[in-house]
């Protein structure tokens, strides 16, 4: 099995920062796309910004220039830097990763982390 850990959430202002992280272990092979999205209370899940092994990033147009989607391949690990926090960034983040398992199977499966709580309130 695979687990995804985030942590960084918490509570800031608007104007603010956070680093939010996800770390994967567990029976890894490979990771293909990793990804951020938040669900804010009543709405749906929706994408943040995701990012390929080789390091090209996609971002929503909602945290372009303010967000920052990076991964270390070597680490398995995920970061999203957040500047200029605004009170609608408030939301659990979720980490996301495509993993392959097996060395003789090429195959992805799928996870999600627990999620972390980003709240941006004065």
């Amino acid at each position: 099995q695979v687990q995804l850990v985030e942590s960084g959430g918490g509570l800031v202002q608007p104007g603010g920062s956070l680093r939010l992280s996800c770390a994967a272990s567990g029976r890894i092979f490979s990771i293909n796309d990793m990804g951020w999205y938040r669900q804010a209370s009543g709405k749906e899940r929706e994408l943040v910004a995701t990012i390929t092994s080789g390091g090209s990033t996609n971002y929503a147009d909602f945290v372009k220039g303010r967000f920052t989607i990076s991964r270390d391949n070597a680490k398995n690990t995920l970061d999203l830097q957040m500047n200029s926090l605004k009170p609608e960034d408030t939301a659990v983040y979720y980490c996301n990763a495509d993993v392959r398992q097996h060395a003789l199977l090429y195959s992805y499966t799928n996870y999600w982390g627990q999620g972390t709580q980003v709240t941006v309130s004065s």
